[in-house]
Order: structure tokens, then sequence, then C-alpha cells
């Protein structure tokens, strides 16, 4: 009696181990196509956004929607620092391809084919301005971006625009801190 308990209690426990090993294989299967193909979590470091996003900022990025759609004027976004790819950054488009886009004076001025003498930007939820003038005439692949912090943002001012090829993707939900919580934050 001993025994075929002793048996009954193996088996169990194998069984127990089994159903662990299978679940942790589906959860992988399902969880690493997501987390490389649709959406990554970022940590926001350093104020460049702020007040939009603070330092320590949690949020999920999606990377399938530049994949489908072209980004947006003000879409808030994740990419590779142009200048070293291994760092990632997060600010506001402001330029589109094929623009130019002036900053004098704290005035971002667009000009594009529907508005030949340009347009100003409004910049109302901006509180921190810059007093760094800029002028880029984008390709047709590149976007001229810049962080709400104007006064503490290295962006396109600084270096030049960003290739669409090195966009990670859009801010998609924040959830850190948690009386922000929010999707499509910015």
């Amino acid at each position: 009696m001993c025994y075929i308990r002793a048996m009954e209690q193996i088996k169990t426990k194998w069984q127990s181990v089994w159903e662990l090993v299978r679940f942790a294989a589906i959860a992988l299967i399902i969880v690493i196509p997501i987390r490389i193909f649709v959406a990554e979590p970022f940590i926001v470091s350093g104020a460049s956004m702020a007040p939009t996003f603070e330092n320590g900022d949690y949020l999920i990025v999606d990377k399938l929607s530049y994949k489908l759609s072209s980004p947006q004027r003000n879409d808030v976004v994740v990419f590779r620092y142009p200048n070293n790819p291994t760092k990632f950054f997060i600010k506001r488009i402001i330029g589109l391809p094929n623009e130019t886009v002036n900053v004098r004076n704290n005035e971002v001025t667009i000009i594009n084919e529907e508005y030949k003498d340009g347009f100003k930007l409004d910049q109302s939820f901006i509180k921190n301005l810059g007093g760094i003038n800029a002028h880029l005439e984008l390709k047709s692949d590149e976007y001229f971006v810049m962080g709400d912090n104007r006064g503490a943002s290295s962006d396109s001012r600084y270096w030049g625009a960003v290739n669409k090829k090195l966009l990670a993707g859009k801010a998609f939900l924040q959830l850190l801190p948690i009386n922000r919580i929010s999707i499509l934050p910015g």
C-alpha cells in the first residue's frame, strides 16, 4: 500500500513539473514575439520631456503601428540616437519628411508643399523654451524631433534629423507613476 501511494506521489509531482514546464513554454511562445515585434517597455531617463514625462516614468512603446502607417506630427516617439544607436531617446516629432523646419527665437515654423510660406507650430503646452536656433531641410525618410523641455533637451536642433529606420515606436501606454496611467500619453 505504501509503495503504491509513493508511486502516486512521484507521478503527481512529475505531472506538476510537466505542467509548469508546459505553461512556461507556452508563455514564452506568446510573450517573446510580442516583445520583439509589437510592444516594448521603456523607462524615461532624464528631464528632456518634462512635464509630459518625468524621469522614471514607465512606458509601453507600440512598435507595430509605424510598420503599418507613417509617424505624424506631435507623436511622442522612442528612437535610437543617431550618433550612438545603442542608446534610445524619447522626443516629440516636430517636422515630417520633405519639410523645412526653422527654429528662431523659440518659434517653430514649418514649410511644406501645402504651406509654402510656412506656418507656426502651436507650442502652448511647452513650459521651458530653449534659445537654440536651427534650420533643417528634411529628406524623404527623416524626422525633426524636439523634447518638450526645450531648454534641457538634446534633440534635432543639435544633432540633426532622425531617419525613419531608427524609430523604435510610439509611446502607447504610460503605466507609472500610477496616478498618471494613460493610453497614448503625451
